[in-house]
């Protein structure tokens, strides 16, 4: 290099720094980019991405070139560096050339270029695929070759590169749904989110309990039945003989009007309408149920125990409520089962469900356990309390208001000063 004018040497050493900084930029940009934004994009005919996608299924290769060029691009500035400062300094060139270029690469081959290509994936990656392509020509045997050693150091250790997992787990999923801000509005948000949570959530969680299930029994008399079935508010009414696990089955509304504009309307002819009954096993996940009502092109089953005793209602609509919210599908006046007092307490039936209420006011109580807080009232405390009895459950200051027929009717929450409950030792 003795022929060569320091200035001379001083420009290539910047192109190869220059050279370096593209080689590290686009090592980053193209290991940032989002790759299900850029499969869309391919899917959309979007020719660089489709480019880039092929290269990034060698991720290898793809790797194996940058490294190679950027490492000769290194060992060549390296060189040029020692001797413009041999020129320049003498017998303390190379320390001052290795000192010296070890901040110009780490400023602007580095860390400047990977952080821009961190932030502006798309804007690096896909420019640079086109010389990446370019170079991997030229540069295929030495990659090959490369590959071949650095693959075989791998399975060495029992590493095998063809099992990468590409796919979101279910929480992963979640994530990616709770980050996508303005991109997708909040409601569509939980409804996606709720959704996932299908699989989580079971029949016995939101079905309508056995005692609060309307119904009629057959039993009555016919004027009763008569007036119950003008009168009723629910589309599918349960019939059943005297108690609710002698149930005969379901009558639709329509059908009742069509046999009410009949001149002879009897219970004969009210049971012939009768539909079979449905039965779904308690415990089963509302995804599940989700699909055997589809499948099935029912709306309306009895949760059953394993030994086949009635313990609630389950209805295609409660499962959709789960996904969009609740919706007012009946003529029944809106009610509230809390009331919230202006000391910031709260007035809560104790019959409500406790997914309800934690989904509603945001609350943390358990829900490992019973369904209802009046249960978990009274697995917390092992006994029935009386009225006006005050405690600490799940961090929440609660008091007693009302006890009935062996059950806490009414309870007064203090939400507002929730403490997370201490752990025990």
């Amino acid at each position: 290099m003795d022929g060569i004018s320091t200035n001379t040497l001083l420009i290539i050493l910047g192109v190869l720094v220059f050279v370096s900084a593209f080689f590290s930029s686009s090592e980053t940009g193209m290991m940032s980019l989002n790759k299900y934004k850029l499969r869309h994009m391919s899917q959309s005919g979007d020719k660089t991405a489709q480019k880039v996608s092929q290269m990034l299924d060698r991720p290898d290769r793809l790797i194996g070139l940058i490294l190679i060029g950027n490492n000769l691009v290194n060992i060549a500035a390296s060189s040029i560096a020692t001797v413009i400062c041999l020129r320049l300094f003498g017998d303390y060139g190379v320390a001052v050339a290795t000192f010296g270029l070890t901040i110009v690469l780490l400023i602007f081959a580095e860390v400047t270029p990977k952080t821009l290509a961190a932030y502006f994936p798309e804007k690096i990656a896909f420019p640079a695929s086109y010389v990446l392509r370019a170079l991997m020509v030229p540069f295929y045997p030495f990659v090959w070759g490369l590959n071949l050693v650095t693959n075989g150091v791998l399975k060495l250790f029992r590493i095998n590169l063809d099992n990468r997992e590409d796919s979101l787990t279910h929480e992963e999923l979640k994530t990616v749904v709770n980050e996508a801000g303005a991109l997708i509005p909040r409601r569509h948000q939980d409804m996606l989110l709720s959704v996932l949570d299908l699989e989580n959530v079971t029949v016995d969680d939101i079905m309508v309990p056995r005692n609060e299930i309307a119904g009629i029994d057959i039993n009555d008399d016919w004027k009763d039945i008569v007036k119950q079935l003008t009168h009723g508010t629910h589309t599918r009414i349960l019939l059943y003989r005297d108690t609710v696990d002698d149930a005969v089955g379901f009558v639709h509304s329509r059908d009742v009007l069509r046999l009410l504009s009949k001149t002879q309307f009897s219970k004969e002819t009210l049971l012939r309408a009768v539909r079979e009954i449905y039965f779904v096993p308690e415990g089963t996940p509302l995804n599940v149920q989700l699909l055997k009502f589809q499948r099935n092109k029912i709306r309306i089953g009895l949760v059953v125990d394993e030994y086949g005793d009635i313990q609630g209602l389950i209805t295609l609509e409660d499962i959709l409520e789960e996904i969009v919210g609740d919706f007012t599908t009946t003529m029944d006046l809106p009610t509230s089962n809390t009331v919230k007092q202006n000391d910031g307490s709260f007035l809560v039936d104790a019959s409500s469900n406790i997914r309800d209420l934690n989904k509603q006011f945001k609350w943390k109580l358990p829900e490992d356990g019973p369904r209802t807080l009046n249960g978990l009232i009274l697995e917390h405390l092992e006994d029935i309390p009386n009225p006006n009895v005050c405690f600490r459950l799940a961090g929440y200051p609660m008091e007693v208001l009302d006890v009935k027929e062996n059950m806490v009717k009414q309870v007064k929450v203090m939400a507002s000063e929730y403490r997370k409950p201490r752990k025990s030792a």
